[in-house]
């Protein structure tokens, strides 16, 4: 890929994003799509990248519309480190059932994803964010053994891997800032049923501070000796809800990398903002309702989920 061309308004590359750049089928009770953009780190930088500029490591291959991602580098994405092999694209079909309570996987296919080797361009191995997505945990190792001394690390997982490399998972756990889950998954990562005892047990381990995401419920954020509980923003029409919980992760580091800052009291308008970028993810297929989105309509929605918070007088 290029180096990035244009965006010059957007603030300097401060957030290193890892993870899957995929094609995704979808089925939802409002229709489908067929090979749209897709994945992990797409989803981050779509919602990061309109709060800060973003560097993206990743691999695709040679069937990839390298075009579709062109609003990126417009918004500040570096696709510097993003690698086309020849081969197959990371693909993914799935299905939403029962309102959106349920969904299955249809197909799977690695492609060249099943060689990702991460390297970390040079220039970028001081970057003061670094978020590892929903990948392999060994991959999350290596990343962080090529970065230099951040700032802040965060980390998004599921429970496949908290299940099938579990002992990889931990040793990323204990090198983490932040830890974005669901509550099911924390509660599974932890053996504990109890939310705030998961959390406990997590943060014990490594991450200062476990973030764990309830949908169209909002998220409670989980520090030292406190808990912040934040509401979602109500969605008229949930289209498609794939990669709402990395675009999350984009608004709560875009918000922080913004700020400079990630202090107890910065974390409520990160809380707001992953909030505001994830109900905007799922308004639409892939990352179309985000492409056009500014800077100021997250702020104006975080600002509804604020004071919404605020109304009801939750916890932090």
């Amino acid at each position: 890929m290029s180096p990035q061309r244009s965006g010059a308004n957007r603030p300097p590359a401060q957030v290193l994003a890892i993870g899957s750049v995929a094609l995704d089928s979808v089925e939802t009770p409002h229709g489908s799509v067929e090979r749209v953009i897709g994945g992990s780190a797409v989803f981050f930088c779509a919602a990061a990248s309109l709060l800060t500029g973003v560097r993206l490591v990743g691999v695709v291959g040679d069937d990839y519309p390298l075009g579709e991602l062109a609003f990126l580098e417009a918004r500040g994405v570096d696709l510097g480190g993003l690698v086309q092999l020849s081969g197959e694209s990371f693909y993914w079909a799935g299905r939403y059932h029962d309102g959106f309570r349920t969904r299955e996987t249809l197909a799977t296919r690695l492609g060249v994803f099943a060689a990702f080797d991460p390297q970390v361009p040079a220039g970028w191995r001081h970057s003061r964010l670094v978020f590892l997505g929903n990948i392999d945990p060994v991959l999350q190792l290596r990343v962080l053994e090529q970065v230099r001394s951040p700032r802040l690390v965060a980390a998004d997982t599921m429970n496949f891997w908290i299940d099938g490399a579990r002992e990889a998972f931990l040793n990323v756990l204990a090198r983490l800032d932040v830890l974005f889950v669901n509550d099911e998954e924390a509660k599974q990562l932890a053996g504990e049923a109890d939310l705030g005892r998961a959390a406990g047990w997590i943060r014990d381990r490594g991450p200062g501070m476990v973030v764990v995401k309830r949908g169209e419920d909002g998220a409670v954020l989980f520090g030292p000796g406190w808990a912040l509980d934040c509401p979602g923003h109500p969605v008229a029409r949930v289209v498609d809800p794939t990669g709402a919980g990395d675009a999350f992760a984009g608004g709560f580091l875009g918000f922080l990398a913004s700020r400079g800052s990630w202090k107890r009291e910065d974390m409520a308008g990160a809380v707001a903002h992953g909030a505001a970028t994830g109900s905007y993810a799922v308004e639409a297929f892939s990352v179309d309702r985000l492409r056009n989105l500014a800077g100021e309509d997250v702020a104006q929605r975080a600002a509804l989920v604020s004071e919404a918070r605020i109304r009801a007088g939750v916890g932090g």
